[in-house]
C-alpha cells in the first residue's frame, strides 16, 4: 500500500477523531468509510430521475409548502 501525507486543519482532524468507531481505528479506515458512503453504486432509476426533475420544476415555480405552513395547516403550533 502506498503512503502519502495530507494536511488537514485541526478542526478536520478533530472531526475525524470523533468519527472513529473505536479509538485505534486509523484515519485511513475512517476516510475509506466516508468515501464509501459518498458514492452510491446503484444508479437512480429513470422514474426517480423524472420525479427529481418534476420536484425541481415545482421548486422553481414556487409550488411547495414551508414547514410553517404545514404546521399551521395541521394545527401543530
Amino acid at each position: 500500500m502506498a503512503t502519502t501525507t495530507i494536511k488537514v486543519d485541526s478542526e478536520v482532524k478533530n472531526n475525524l477523531d470523533n468519527l472513529k468507531l473505536f479509538p485505534r481505528e486509523s484515519y485511513n479506515e475512517v476516510l475509506s468509510r466516508l468515501v464509501g458512503m459518498a458514492y452510491d453504486e446503484e444508479p437512480l432509476s429513470e422514474d426517480t430521475l423524472k420525479r427529481v426533475e418534476e420536484a425541481l420544476h415545482d421548486l422553481k415555480e414556487g409550488n411547495y409548502y414551508t414547514q410553517e405552513e404545514i404546521e399551521a395547516e395541521l394545527e401543530l403550533r
